[in-house]
């Protein structure tokens, strides 16, 4: 005889639905996931490492300036390699490859996935500072006299600055253009004065336009940060415009393939 149901009886409950996961748990998810990836790849640490040190030895070595203006300068252009170009780079072959596509499905919405490669991008910035300050303090003689809280307002900024450049660049266009993209720009940013060769070595007519662009206005505001009586908000103004815009660009047109 089979068993017969009682009108009263009771299903287990279903297990209720979750929502969408919080915003700040999927940012700090998509951060560790970045860093993992970032520490993987051998050429993203060559970028990020090496580079900055050896242009920083290169550049006291050929005596293109004075130790004070090249250790911040080679700091700024170490903002720049993270947050540009590696940066873009990786993520315009994530993008290129699909990989943003299926994030897109995702709870991780665009602004959330910028703020995640931002922050990835602070911690390993965070330890390129720390190795070339060491370099300079150890080796250069370089003797810092400036504002430790300008420092971090200056480094927050430009890493915002280059970091939505870098995003920008990734999600707007095609991998193999934002790779010659990024490269050119950073080129460009060390040929140009104001990162390792004083603005003051330009025609004249030409230094207020050099003063405002975005490399320019980092190395400015670092150099005054480290320098006392040295700092120009101008500089730190331009650099805060500079990140409104790239930032704001990219999260609006980020294209997630």
């Amino acid at each position: 005889m089979s068993a017969q149901i009682s009108p009263t009886t009771t299903t287990p409950a279903q297990p209720a639905v979750s929502g969408a996961a919080p915003f700040w748990s999927c940012v700090l998810a998509q951060t560790r996931a970045e860093l993992m990836m970032t520490l993987r790849r051998g050429e993203s640490l060559l970028i990020t490492v090496f580079i900055p040190i050896v242009l920083l030895i290169a550049f006291v070595w050929l005596r293109v300036a004075g130790t004070n203006f090249l250790v911040p300068g080679v700091m700024a252009l170490a903002l720049m390699s993270t947050g540009m170009v590696s940066l873009s780079i990786a993520t315009g072959y994530e993008r290129y490859y699909g990989v943003l596509k299926r994030l897109g499905a995702s709870p991780l919405s665009r602004g959330g996935l910028i703020l995640a490669k931002t922050l990835s991008v602070v911690a390993i910035e965070i330890a390129q500072m720390v190795m070339l300050a060491l370099i300079g303090l150890l080796f250069l003689d370089w003797r810092p006299t400036g504002s430790i809280l300008l420092y971090i307002i200056a480094f927050l900024v430009g890493t915002a600055t280059f970091s939505g450049l870098g995003m920008l660049m990734a999600g707007a266009l095609r991998a193999e253009a934002t790779l010659a993209g990024a490269n050119g720009l950073y080129l460009l940013f060390i040929l140009i004065p104001g990162t390792v060769l004083p603005i003051s070595k330009l025609p004249s007519f030409l230094q207020p336009i050099a003063s405002i662009l975005p490399a320019a206005s980092l190395s400015d505001a670092l150099y005054g940060a480290t320098n006392a009586g040295a700092f120009h908000a101008s500089s730190l103004i331009a650099l805060i415009v500079w990140a409104i815009i790239f930032l704001g660009a990219a999260v609006f047109g980020f294209k997630w393939e």
